[in-house]
Order: C-alpha cells, then structure tokens, then sequence
C-alpha cells in the first residue's frame, strides 16, 4: 500500500468514528430514519477501505476481516432500530469502536508501505545527475523506483516552442524507463519526484511542457526534490563577488518550488542559504537551511567509478587510439561550452577552428575527442542564428575528416573514461574531471 493510501484509509476511520457520535444523536432524537441511513454510508466507508486493502495486499487481510465484522455489527444495529426495538447506544458505540480500533492498528503494523518514487530526467545526457540516487531507491525493497523521461522543445528567438525531443530510447539498457504518457500523476501521486531542470519557463534555449515545469508538479508529490545536472567550482563563502555569480544559479524556479534541494558540498549549501536569504527575507534563512541538503553531487559517484575497460569503443574510436604496434596514443577530451560561445563568439569560433588545426598536425601523437555541450546547436539557433552555417559547416568538415572523434552521444562518462587529460572551456566538467585525478588545462580565445 502507498502512505497517501494509507493516510486516506486512516482518515475515512476518524470520520467514521465521528459518524458513532452522530449517530447516538440521532437515535436519541428518535430520528431512526436518519441514524439508519447515516449507518449505511459508514459501511460504505468500510467496504471502500476494504476494497482498497484488498487491492493492493492482496485477499485474507486481517484489516479486511474486521472491516467485515464492523460492517456486519452496525447492519445488526440498524436492523434492530428499524424493527422498533430498542439499542444500546453506549453498548452499540463501544463495540464499533472497538472494532476500528483493530482495523486501524492492522493498517499501522501489519500492512506495509511501499514508497513510490519517480525520477524525470529530460535529457539522456544528464542522467549521470541522478543515477547514484535512482540506483539506491531501486535497491530499497519498501521503495518502488520509476525513471520517467520526459520530452523538451527547443526554443524559437522569440521564446515560442520549437523542435520537440524525446530521449528516451538513449538511456542505459540497465535503466528501466516508462513512457510518461502512461503515468497518471494524479491517481498515483508519487511519494517523492526528483527532477534536474530548474528552470520552468525560465530557460532561454530549451523548455521541458509546461505540465513538468516545478510549480506544477509540486501538486502532485508529497517532496519534490530538484538536484542540480551540473557541477560549479567550489567557491569560498565569503567572496561576496563570486557569492554574486551564483544568483541566476540559486533563484531558479526548481529551487524555490522543491522542497529539498541536493548540493555538492556543505559549502554550497552555505552559499545558497545566504543567496536565497538575501533574495527573500532574513526571516526566511531556518527554511532555506532547512530545504538545502549539502549531500555531495551524483555526478560525482558516477565519475568516481569509471574505469576505462568497463566501455565497449566503437571501432572508428579504436582505431584513431591504437597504432599498429599496439601502443596507444594520447586521448584528449576537448569541451566547448555554451556559455563561452555567446560571450565572445567571434572569438571562440577563431580559437576552435585553430584547436582543430593544431590538432590535427599532431594527430599522430594525440587524438581529440570534441565534445561540445549538447545543447550548443540549439542555443545559436535561438541566441545566435546568424552562426549556425559557420558552426555547423566546422562540425561537419570535422566529422568528414575522420582525423578525430566527434562524440555526441548522450552520456559524458565514456570520454572522462578513454581521455588521459581535460582542454577546453571551463564549465562544470572541469569540476567534475578533477575528481578522475587526470590533468586539465583552460583554453583562452584571447591567446
């Protein structure tokens, strides 16, 4: 049984319990009709508690047997009344209760909770954000974990909906996931929904329906939870300058509509206590401190646990890596970001163009493996269109050549997996990539 069936259950018993006194009243002012009628909606009440119990327990419950006797003892008293004859109302009210006393300690001890939990990535490439804790509420025999991908639009210039993706044919075979149309979260309403995108409406680049967006979810879960898909750099508290910089991260709707939110670190938390303090109310800080849980990043489970055997390469990968002697060359993993493209375009399209040049002379020595953010086509096509021929026509010489690797498949972890060393923009990869222990260097679009 699910705890808000079991909440209802002992709710409809607390009602029914009111109704004895009612119906003492009612007999006492020899309203027969209506004592017996008020009667008859108390069985109704039991047989709905029963047929609930015996849905998801199973036949032969213990609840079940004294909702039965309960039932058959005020049909007893009712034909009584009906009849003329006189009850005991005292006797009467006594044995009913009595009766709910048992069924409501038979739902407390002996039928057991289980614990729906659902997880809405939207993103296959950001699953790695809430892996670690899908994979713990699996493993939890009273929990019942359910991974729900949910689709995402891109966005138009003009902030209307665009191209819609639905990912969930790219998730890890290991994953189970569900089809979101065939989830009602009204009837099932989920005890816990975790969910990465923070953003509502709020996004500029890319928007998940509107029905998924946080302020509405909220009405369907006892705890919404948000964890973060990204990594930021570990920042002091007191660098009110870099405190600053953490706003547009901090104030997103996901934070302000969950209930609890998952950090990376104990410092974090502090950062986003004292921001979404200032943001409010100092009144307000107990309850930030209260939603903000400094729990570590599953990010960063995921990334500790890699190792480079446990993936299956493709040949065209295989082949770049390996000589012919049986050596192997240097992996580089080369990220471009989003935020480093419309900061200074023009700047940053001159240093990759000249990245891939240099590259490829030494490719001898080193392969590189591009990996650009995944949402880097969709952000010039809604932010800067006016580079979407120039980019894409690069990428495309790029991948024709063959001289290196072009990675956009969903998951990140691979490429931490095969590469010896991080170069590119710092973005929260770099935070991530420390934890692998390998070298990393920022690259400069002014050098």
């Amino acid at each position: 049984m699910r705890n808000f069936q079991k909440k209802q259950c002992l709710e409809t018993i607390e009602v029914l319990s009111e109704a004895h006194g009612e119906i003492v009243k009612l007999i006492e002012n020899k309203r027969v009709q209506g004592a017996a009628e008020l009667m008859e909606q108390c069985q109704q009440g039991a047989i709905g508690i029963g047929t609930l119990v015996d849905s998801t327990e199973g036949e032969g419950t213990e609840t079940v047997r004294c909702l039965e006797e309960y039932c058959e003892v005020l049909y007893q008293f009712c034909e009584k009344l009906l009849e003329g004859a006189s009850v005991n109302t005292w006797q009467m009210q006594k044995k009913l209760r009595k009766l709910l006393v048992r069924v409501e300690n038979s739902i407390n001890h002996e039928i057991r909770i289980q614990r729906e939990v659902v997880f809405l990535p939207y993103k296959a490439s950001m699953w790695d954000s809430l892996e670690s804790v899908w994979k713990a509420a699996d493993e939890d025999p009273d929990c019942r974990a359910l991974v729900i991908p949910i689709p995402y639009y891109d966005k138009n210039p003009d902030g209307s909906f665009g191209e819609l993706h639905y990912e969930i044919a790219q998730y890890p075979e290991e994953v189970p996931v569900m089809g979101y149309e065939s989830y009602d979260f009204e009837a099932r309403h989920p005890d816990v929904i975790f969910i990465h995108n923070p953003y509502d409406e709020g996004n500029f680049v890319t928007s998940v329906p509107p029905f998924f967006y946080s302020k509405n979810l909220k009405q369907f879960t006892d705890k919404l939870v948000y964890i973060p898909y990204f990594i930021l750099a570990e920042i002091d508290p007191s660098d009110k300058e870099a405190v600053e910089g953490m706003e547009h991260f901090v104030t997103t709707a996901g934070v302000m509509n969950a209930d609890r939110v998952v950090v990376q670190s104990e410092a974090m938390r502090q950062i986003y206590v004292d921001v979404l303090t200032r943001h409010t109310d100092e009144s307000l800080r107990p309850t930030w401190e209260k939603k903000i849980l400094g729990l570590g990043s599953p990010k960063v489970d995921r990334v500790c646990g890699l190792r480079r055997e446990d993936f299956e390469l493709p040949e065209s990968w295989d082949r770049l890596i390996q000589r012919e002697d049986g050596s192997r060359r240097k992996v580089i993993f080369y990220n471009t970001s989003v935020t480093a493209l419309l900061k200074d375009s023009e700047a940053m399209m001159k240093k990759i163009k000249e990245n891939l040049q240099i590259f490829e002379e030494n490719r001898e020595d080193v392969v590189l493996l591009w990996r650009p953010h995944p949402l880097t086509e969709a952000t010039l096509a809604s932010m800067r269109p006016e580079l979407m021929g120039e980019y894409g026509e690069m990428v495309c010489r790029y991948r024709e050549a063959g001289w290196g690797i072009y990675d956009d498949s969903p998951s990140m972890d691979r490429a931490i997996a095969v590469s010896d060393g991080y170069y590119g923009d710092w973005s929260s990869i770099v935070w991530l990539y420390q934890k692998t222990g390998k070298p990393i260097m920022i690259q400069n679009p002014k050098l």
